[in-house]
């Protein structure tokens, strides 16, 4: 399956319609989570536009990026506070994570049921993931000019349905981009008053569904067995990286 690489992602979000994206998508996540005092919270995919909010609140935001995309600096100065990661095997213990966002990422993977396993098993037992994804009925996945348009795009109950076989309790569902995926100018001013029009109307039909669902804890009589494996260290964000293979770093990073 292509994605989109750590590169392309930089870049979109530095475009005056990514600019546009980052604030859409950030208004309803603030919406869904208006309050993350003292939390954990992780972003994984590519999810750093949307956790500079978070940090003057959380007691710690960290972002983990998949090694098929790859990895670049974040936050622009300071320690780095993200690390390039095996998806399916999440250099956390159990149950350290209190709130994780989810973006660029569940549509572009193929091995879903196991990165949602790694998800529950870091999360604490109230915790909540909010999964960013483009919907199948928006026009944004049916275009490659924004990185909405890889992979494959959920409808809603799909959507719900993903999440209840992985042992989440589908919440809050919130839709955002109802503007065209388009660069010109007109355009992107009347973002904000395409996004009224189509909460309104043409809810169903946006670009992106946000959808949270909180872990489900079942009461056991007995645990089983279990093998202990080793985790994998951290990979530190020195420098950008693509899949594997070094890239110049440029002074917009982040």
């Amino acid at each position: 399956m292509i994605r989109p690489d750590v590169i392309d992602l930089r870049n979109f979000y530095h475009s005056p319609l990514g600019q546009m994206v980052r604030r859409t998508i950030g208004r309803k996540i603030r919406l869904m989570w208006p309050d993350l005092k003292n939390f954990r919270v992780l972003g994984l995919g590519y999810a750093t536009p949307y956790l500079n909010s978070f940090r003057s609140e959380a007691e710690r935001v960290i972002s983990f990026m998949p090694l098929q995309q790859g990895v670049i600096q974040w936050p622009r100065e300071g320690g780095s506070l993200v690390s390039l990661v095996d998806e399916r095997t999440l250099p956390l213990p159990d149950s350290s994570i209190d709130r994780i966002i989810w973006v660029h990422g569940l549509e572009n993977t193929t091995d879903v049921d196991p990165i949602m396993q790694e998800l529950w098993r870091v999360l604490t037992s109230t915790g909540k993931l909010l999964v960013v994804v483009p919907g199948r009925r928006g026009m944004w996945a049916r275009t490659e000019n924004t990185p909405f348009g890889y992979g494959h795009p959920y409808s809603d109950k799909q959507l719900n349905r993903l999440l209840r076989d992985n042992s989440f309790t589908p919440g809050d569902l919130q839709g955002a981009l109802y503007m065209p995926p388009s660069k010109w100018r007109l355009n992107l001013r009347l973002g904000k008053a395409w996004e009224n029009v189509g909460e309104k109307w043409w809810g169903h039909f946006s670009g992106v569904r946000l959808m949270e669902a909180e872990k489900q804890v079942y009461a056991l009589t007995a645990l089983p067995e279990r093998k202990v494996r080793q985790r994998p260290v951290i990979l530190p964000a020195a420098r950008p990286v693509i899949a594997g293979r070094e890239v110049r770093r440029t002074s917009n990073d982040g």
